[in-house]
């Protein structure tokens, strides 16, 4: 079957710029130019545009961040670089080593440190260079308590929302919010050699995750533990403790040290900062600011949804005011745009978000996909009318630590990564799924057992990261597929096609995409809005050079992806018209 790909979704987010029409959002902290007003000038400008003198400007986004794709890593549970820092003894009657949960047919899930650490981490930088990526977001990086955690319920195999039995291998149960944990830091790494090391060796930035809503878990303790509830500051002193009270016999009032805190619960036993306190705002925003000026390129805010928008913004406001360009993106875990969005306004701070609806439409795209459709996927990218400030901004992904790994074939996860680095947004990739890494698994099934460096040293010959290689690379050499704009033209049944165009003084690019999830060849024929030129399929290197009226016919192999480049500025008037059309009707 040919699909004949006409034009039937133009799809562009935009702000005006001075003497151009531009497909960009507007990234200022400002408020947003009123829709009414930026249609009229659009209209007027559109109007007097010469293609003689006066370039069409064809953007998503001019954020910088925009042009990486990031590998996630559960620093613990990557790689052991360092084994004079795992202290497996630590903790005594409540030890935190391994701690194994049994499961059926011998499966088991872990809750206590397994080795992982930073030096694991920097040891395999050419690994993640190499599949393509450019930057690596980390667990936090900061101190958590030495023991397991003897309160709430135990957890068991399978299970969630307990934190018995637990420990902060992860590193969101802070309790010195400016200090690494020794869990992930050696005698010769601290954490700002680490990114010094990653950035200068192998082109790698470095996310941190950082969290504001809550510490550790803090009370239901039989009896009090070390850390727990306890938060230090940058001297190491104690500066808020929770006592191992519930939160509703907290006296904040009268007691200094329960001042951090609400007198009420939020997310299980975990004590919930009051971010209303501007003690409390200082703290937390003068360790993100460290945290930079020990390497953070950009930050992935934890449970965003817990704390008010007017944190966020005047946190955002700081930090911007000495990094203007630094990004953040945050995790709101909820499936309804117009709830996540909400965050990357401008008056709420300008932080992108994960974009959890699409990920739940990769979810069901890409587990079954002979039997799902790609107008799903088309339905989340809210590329015109949508309620994100800017939705080339957002970071894209099918799973991650906190839920369970895409349950799907070799051939899902491929097509999950065809659609991921080429599509609108910074793609994110968990650990592991290079591999397909304990597919379909949850948080307490195995989804964050320990990878290691066995697994990492056969991944260069499995399909999955073969094929993920390759696609990556080619975004990774096209910017027109970072920050380009998306124009559907077809998305149904098993294929997809769309152009990403870029045009701008430093760049002019168009790239063509095709998809195809099926497990036989798809033929594609696309004349509506082609441009006469040379276009070069980057995965194969083929060129072809068409002429005006010229369609590209190919046939995009099962379970692949194509995407043509033609160098250049837009030279089809069809397409050009369609575009500023469009932009008018923002």
């Amino acid at each position: 079957m040919i699909h004949k790909v006409k034009n039937l979704t133009v799809a562009i987010t935009l702000a005006l710029g001075v003497g151009t029409i531009t497909g960009c959002a507007n990234t200022s902290t400002d408020s947003p130019q009123p829709k009414a007003e930026v249609n009229s000038a659009l209209s007027a400008s559109a109007a007097s545009t010469n293609k003689d003198n006066t370039q069409v400007t064809i953007l998503g986004t001019t954020t910088p961040f925009a042009s990486e794709a990031i590998y996630f890593v559960m620093t613990d549970r990557f790689v052991d670089g360092d084994p004079t820092n795992n202290h497996e003894a630590q903790g005594g009657e409540f030890p935190t080593w391994q701690l194994p949960m049994e499961g059926p047919d011998g499966e088991k899930a872990y809750v206590g440190y397994m080795g992982g650490d930073l030096k694991g981490v920097l040891n395999n930088g050419d690994y993640i260079r190499d599949m393509g990526f450019t930057a690596v977001w980390m667990t936090p990086v900061l101190e958590n308590p030495n023991q397991s955690f003897s309160g709430d319920e135990q957890i068991t195999y399978g299970g969630a929302f307990k934190d018995g039995g637990k420990t902060g291998y992860h590193g969101y149960w802070a309790t010195n919010f400016y200090k690494a944990d020794e869990h992930l830091i050696s005698h010769d790494l601290s954490v700002k050699q680490y990114t010094t090391q990653m950035r200068e060796n192998f082109g790698l930035k470095s996310v941190f995750d950082i969290v504001a809503n809550h510490g550790t878990p803090s009370f239901t303790m039989p009896s009090d533990q070390p850390g727990y509830g306890e938060i230090y500051n940058a001297e190491g002193e104690l500066v808020a403790d929770h006592q191992n009270l519930a939160p509703e016999d907290l006296d904040p009032k009268n007691n200094p040290l329960h001042e951090f805190f609400h007198d009420y619960p939020d997310l299980v036993k975990l004590s919930n900062l009051d971010d209303q306190n501007p003690k409390v705002r200082d703290y937390l925003i003068n360790s993100y600011l460290y945290w930079i000026s020990q390497g953070a390129d950009a930050f992935r805010i934890d449970t965003i949804r817990h704390v008010p928008h007017d944190f966020w913004r005047e946190m955002s406001d700081r930090v911007r005011a000495e990094h203007p360009d630094f990004f953040m993106f945050g995790e709101s875990f909820q499936y309804d745009a117009n709830f996540i969005a909400q965050h990357t306004l401008p008056k709420n701070g300008a932080v992108s978000v994960l974009d959890f609806p699409m990920q739940e439409a990769m979810v069901k795209v890409f587990e079954k996909p002979l039997e799902s459709d790609f107008a799903t996927l088309a339905d989340t990218l809210y590329l015109t009318h949508g309620p994100y400030n800017n939705p080339y901004d957002l970071t894209t992904f099918y799973d991650n630590h906190d839920m369970a790994r895409i349950n799907a074939t070799d051939n899902g996860f491929i097509n999950a990564h065809n659609w991921l680095f080429t599509v609108r947004g910074i793609p994110v990739v968990y650990q592991g799924s290079e591999i397909g890494f304990m597919r379909g698994t949850s948080e307490h099934q195995g989804n964050r057992n320990y990878f290691g460096q066995d697994n990492i040293d056969n991944a260069k010959s499995h399909a999955i990261a073969q094929a993920l290689t390759k696609i990556a690379h080619v975004r990774k050499n096209t910017p027109a597929l970072q920050r380009g704009l998306q124009f559907n033209l077809e998305m149904a049944g098993h294929s997809a096609a769309f152009y990403r165009v870029l045009q701008n003084d430093s760049a002019q690019q168009t790239a063509l995409v095709l998809l195809n999830k099926d497990e036989k060849p798809a033929d594609f024929s696309v004349d509506e809005y082609m441009q006469a030129g040379t276009w070069t399929e980057q995965l194969s290197g083929e060129t072809r050079e068409l002429v005006a009226g010229d369609a590209l016919t190919t046939t995009v192999p099962a379970n692949g992806v194509q995407v043509w480049v033609r160098e250049g500025a837009l030279d089809s008037d069809a397409l050009e018209a369609a575009l500023i059309k469009q932009m008018s009707a923002q």
